[in-house]
């Protein structure tokens, strides 16, 4: 039997490359980062040659540092940043554009034209989410309205779209093929059917046969080339959701946040998708071969892990992102100040693309140290927000947050959402479990896992985290944050957009 199981993560900052053993334990990591292109204020692109390049690198280093070929490896996996945005050409497999991130807002005016007299939830109760600038759907618009020759391309079947998952399937395999969790994120998929929706098709403008064909998150797509030349590509999944898989989160009701660029809270449903009433978003959680397709609620966060990385590039308050732990240990609390990075507007509970980022009650004592502890605190409030926006939906009160990402490397971090969550965080041996689930998905796909018991069977705590403040004092916190977040609405005017 082959060894080992290998995962690709394509992230929004950096792409990745891990293997695991069968016990899903690190074998060999490699990293490396691509390039944020800025071209205006609130638009955000990347380069999807650059970030190939980058994969095909850290694919040859993950091996290497491992000291193993492609034979060693039962299946490769993709895990990948949403929502992001590449269309490219069917001839040449050149991108007509730089991709679109997900943080990207220049869809603002286009958003509120689709919504028209309905609003952001015209299309909700098909494809599960709201009508926002973060989805891909009105990106693919956006580059058919703007691009020369685009839509008549589309519309022949020339240049096709994809997220990341999709580009990186291309670029491996040659086909043209994306699975549910990550259809689930464009707008454009009906979620009961897990087909595209005709209707919203249409009422988006966006050709049917630019669209990649929809399969499971868990099966074999073909045989990967170059370096990986022979391997299966056995599962995709949207980065969040295959988090939620590694975490083993495979019961209604179980759920993990993962703390990255982003913060993202999701919760197991079960077989059935749950319409939220809350400001949550209903979305595809894994489909297994051709068994029944499981779903989940989400809440997501636009700004975690990237408010410490603009510290760091942006005000050069701390050389290197770790830093922000000493720095903000250094105060007893954050001085009466409150950072809400609604950089891109606010994500759940919100759905306010015309928020954007304040710092509140700043006084003369302030200083470094109190703001870097408040960016810290801005993550756990914002997960606050969600938690009880999962709790009015779903009815059960939060017991225990399994947390994962680089963001729970943070002690302090942790501590604090323990803190205004009232609960315990408990953080696994593998705390990469995006990567994880991407290679226990393609693992189940060829055999190399039997089933979801052996993965569970895994599954390890390596610290917990438990609340210490008193309640008084977290409710009057939690007030000050939200009278922080009212002063970030209504900012953005027309004549700005």
């Amino acid at each position: 039997m082959t060894r080992y199981v290998a995962a690709i993560d394509q992230g929004t900052t950096s792409s990745r490359c891990i293997v695991f053993d069968a016990k899903g334990a690190i074998v060999a990591v490699d990293q490396k980062e691509h390039r944020q292109i800025y071209p205006r204020p609130g638009w955000v692109e990347h380069d999807a040659e650059e970030i190939w390049a980058n994969v095909q690198t850290v694919v040859a280093g993950a091996l290497a540092k491992a000291k193993i070929t492609a034979r060693d490896l039962a299946a490769v996996g993709v895990t990948n940043q949403r929502e992001t945005t590449v269309l490219w050409h069917k001839a040449t497999g050149r991108p007509i554009h730089n991709a679109i991130v997900w943080q990207d807002t220049r869809t603002d005016q286009l958003v509120r034209e689709l919504g028209g007299e309905a609003g952001q939830d015209r299309f909700r109760d098909r494809c599960g989410l709201p009508l926002a600038t973060y989805f891909s759907g009105p990106k693919i618009r956006w580059l058919l309205d703007h691009v020369e020759g685009a839509r008549a391309a589309a519309e022949r079947g020339d240049v096709l779209f994809g997220t990341m998952d999709s580009w990186l399937i291309w670029k491996l395999t040659g086909r043209h093929i994306t699975d549910v969790t990550n259809a689930s994120r464009t707008t454009l998929m009906d979620l009961a059917s897990l087909d595209w929706d005709a209707h919203i098709l249409g009422a988006m403008g966006v050709p049917r046969a630019m669209l990649p064909e929809i399969r499971s998150s868990s099966e074999v797509y073909g045989e990967a080339g170059g370096v990986l030349a022979g391997v299966p590509l056995a599962s995709a999944l949207g980065d969040q959701q295959a988090a939620l898989f590694g975490q083993t989160c495979f019961e209604i009701g179980e759920g993990k946040c993962t703390y990255g660029t982003g913060g993202f809270l999701l919760v197991n449903t079960g077989e059935t998708p749950v319409a939220s009433k809350n400001g949550l978003l209903t979305t595809a959680a894994y489909r297994i071969g051709e068994q029944k397709a499981v779903y989940a609620l989400e809440g997501s966060i636009a700004v975690a892990g990237s408010l410490v990385q603009w510290l760091r590039d942006n005000l050069g308050l701390i050389q290197n992102a770790a830093d922000i732990e000493a720095l903000a240990r250094s105060v007893p609390d954050n001085g009466g100040c409150y950072f809400v990075p609604a950089f891109s507007g606010l994500f759940a509970p919100y759905w306010r693309p015309d928020a954007r980022g304040v710092i509140a009650g700043l006084t003369a004592y302030n200083t470094k140290a109190h703001i870097a502890r408040a960016a810290l605190e801005a993550t756990a409030w914002q997960v606050r927000e969600v938690v009880d926006a999962m709790t009015a939906d779903s009815g059960v009160a939060l017991t225990t947050l399994k947390a994962d990402g680089g963001m729970t490397d943070n002690s302090l971090l942790m501590q604090i959402q323990a803190d205004v969550l009232d609960v315990p965080v408990v953080r696994p041996v593998v705390a990469e479990t995006t990567c994880l689930g991407a290679a226990y998905a393609a693992g189940l796909a060829v055999g190399y896992w039997p089933d979801l018991a052996s993965l569970r069977a895994n599954w390890r705590a390596t610290a917990t985290w438990t609340p210490a403040m008193p309640a008084a004092e977290r409710e009057r916190a939690f007030r000050k944050w939200k009278k922080a977040v009212a002063r970030t609405l209504d900012w953005m005017d027309d004549d700005d957009r």
